[in-house]
């Protein structure tokens, strides 16, 4: 796996690192993660029925994603989440450590990545740095930075709920 800290750091990628406790959940990140000036995140993979297309899709944190309605959305009909497998094999990680950071290991472009439309307002964002002890804020401009430097495009949509 790629060093996600190095990576940032040969991008020019700014940004801020606060440590915590391991988290697991979005309710332990809500108890045991200060309060930090961005917005907090949830990641999703997802892939469509035939296994042929493979999605990341971002949302604040606290926001249940309806993924039949999405499926729609994205015209691809029934999504469903990316086996354990899919994901080590796409992203390099193992469920519980999905983050938009893991693009790093998407050499292959083999992963969509959509940005529910509301959340892509925010000025900056909470995500994790491919551990659960650490959470990283990046602006929305280091994140385009980031996003230009594995060579992958944000698609914003309205994701439904």
């Amino acid at each position: 796996m790629t060093d996600v800290y190095r990576f940032l750091t040969d991008h020019h990628i700014e940004y801020e690192r606060h440590d915590h406790p391991a988290v697991f959940t979005v309710a332990d990140v809500e108890r045991l993660v200060p309060p930090l000036p961005a917005a907090r995140t949830k990641n999703l993979f997802l892939r469509n029925k035939k296994g042929n297309r493979h999605f990341l899709v971002m949302v604040p944190a606290l926001k249940r994603v309806d993924l039949k309605a999405l499926g729609r959305v994205v015209g691809c009909g029934h999504l469903s989440f990316g086996s354990p497998q899919r994901l080590k094999k796409h992203l390099g990680v193992d469920p519980g450590s999905v983050s938009i950071l893991a693009l790093i290991s998407d050499a292959d472009h083999a992963v969509e990545v959509i940005f529910d439309q509301a959340l892509w307002q925010e000025e900056a964002f909470q995500f994790h740095p491919l551990v659960n002890t650490s959470t990283l804020l990046i602006s929305r401009d280091n994140l385009q930075g980031f996003l230009e430097a594995t060579g992958h495009q944000v698609k914003t949509l309205p994701v439904p709920g």
